[in-house]
């Protein structure tokens, strides 16, 4: 009878947000050929809506359960570094993006370069980091939780897989205006019901985490921890700046706002709501290594399936659902806006309908993201994993930003180079040779890259590359 309570809430609220969303969305006119309109919401959002939808793209199941799932404070610090990324992101870079008209944020790149190409090659590092690392693990750490909460005695995948369609359907039928509509409603839920959560968590121990071993509950890290203390003086900064400034998923819901000025208004919301989500994405996790000891990636479906009553754990999971279908819709149409404004429009057809053509890609992502859960299922510990391949395309790819901001006259050819030795240098660091932690590797990395670049431009193509840091107004 408890799970019929639990389904009934589920499925009531989840349905609830997708009418609301639909109503608020059907009487909108939309121009099949206008890229702006389908993937930037036509430039209408308040900064209200871009700092929900910003945070629900960004806490997804990938985020409560792999965050939790370590079941150790120090991964706090994914949280806290998070805040001077959404600041560089507001102070410097919107503008910039702003005032080139940008609606990826690749075609910077192009602006800056004057060179389609590299525009074209950035885009496809992360069309590849999408399809398979990003989408793959929101899908699975998605169905691992609703699996873990419910009790469920269906396969990971098949849970996958009913994701992976209701997701399509908003990024395929609404776009952007849709999912940052519904992540909006969504978010709202998700900080108030993550933060019950913590509350009863820490009320089953008596809010006392005594024997709780004292590297569980450090924010300084070992050597043998999965972030030391001495990373968070390298690469994760540049993490940061990657994933906030220069990282469609996330950065497109900035870009979509009304102006720069309401685009930074919800980029600082998002700095605030970032001191919140800690208590969220890790002091669960943390309760569930003193309940249940080191059960890794189940421990946060394990115990919000205890602490809350069957209608708050059916409501819950609804919020769980539309954070998962956020970072997964959202994903696949900013695979879908960078492949039709980046290659299909500047290579095969200026005028194609946009809508057409985002559709078929994201239904060849969402085919390629379902096809790899299984492949992700087999992981110890999804959030480390995660953010150690992306490293793959993150660092190579903020190497071409930073030589487009920071200097002037680079090769654009140079900039090609580049990116091949930054992806290809660091697959030698992750799968053949680390003689160092994988945040150090990655700003390793991104040293050797703009290094490798601007030698290149100096040497090989003769082009003189002066330092000069660009603005809004340069």
């Amino acid at each position: 009878m408890e799970q019929i309570v639990q389904l009934a809430i589920f499925f009531g609220l989840t349905a609830t947000v997708g009418l609301i969303t639909y109503l608020k969305c059907r009487n909108i006119k939309r121009d099949n050929s206008d890229s702006r309109d389908y993937f930037l919401a036509g430039g209408g959002l308040s900064w209200v809506v871009v700092a929900g939808s910003l945070m629900m793209t960004n806490i997804s199941a990938e985020q409560i359960v792999g965050m939790n799932g370590a079941q150790a404070l120090l991964v706090a610090w994914w949280e806290i570094a998070a805040a001077v990324g959404l600041i560089i992101l507001a102070k410097w870079l919107i503008p910039i993006y702003y005032k080139y008209n940008c609606t990826t944020t690749t075609e910077l790149l192009e602006r800056k370069y004057n060179d389609k190409g590299i525009r074209a090659m950035v885009s496809v590092l992360f069309m590849l980091g999408y399809a398979f690392i990003l989408l793959p693990v929101v899908l699975y750490t998605g169905s691992l939780f609703m699996k873990s909460m419910f009790g469920l005695q269906i396969p990971v995948t098949l849970l996958a897989i009913i994701f992976a369609v209701v997701g399509a359907v908003y990024a395929i039928f609404g776009g952007l205006r849709a999912i940052a509509i519904s992540d909006s409603l969504n978010g709202v839920g998700l900080i108030l019901m993550g933060v019950v959560v913590s509350f009863l968590a820490m009320n089953a121990v008596n809010w006392d985490l005594s024997g709780v071993p004292i590297e569980r509950i450090t924010l300084i890290g070992d050597d043998q921890s999965d972030i030391p203390w001495h990373t968070l003086l390298t690469g994760m900064i540049f993490i940061q700046i990657f994933y906030w400034g220069t990282n469609m998923v996330i950065t497109q819901r900035a870009l979509a706002a009304k102006s720069v000025k309401e685009a930074q208004k919800g980029l600082y919301a998002a700095v605030i709501m970032k001191l919140i989500v800690p208590i969220i994405v890790v002091l669960p996790g943390i309760v569930a290594f003193k309940l249940y000891g080191d059960v890794g990636d189940v421990a946060y479906g394990r115990l919000v399936g205890d602490i809350l009553p069957p209608w708050l754990s059916g409501a819950f999971a609804a919020v769980i659902a539309g954070a998962v279908l956020s970072s997964f819709n959202s994903c696949l149409n900013s695979a879908a806006a960078l492949y039709t404004c980046d290659i299909h429009q500047n290579y095969v057809n200026p005028n194609a309908d946009v809508r057409k053509i985002g559709t078929r890609v994201a239904l060849v992502f969402t085919l390629i993201s379902v096809g790899l859960v299984p492949i992700f299922a087999k992981s110890e510990s999804i959030i480390s994993l995660l953010q150690q391949l992306n490293g793959l395309y993150s660092m190579p790819v903020l190497a071409a930003f930073i030589c487009a901001l920071v200097f002037k006259n680079v090769h654009a050819n140079a900039i090609k180079l580049g990116l091949i030795f930054g992806v290809l240098i660091y697959a030698i660091f992750t799968f053949i040779w680390s003689p160092f932690h994988f945040i150090h590797m990655m700003a390793i990395t991104l040293a050797a890259t703009i290094t490798v670049t601007l030698l290149l431009s100096k040497f090989a193509f003769a082009q003189r590359t002066d330092p000069q840091l660009a603005t809004a107004g340069s």
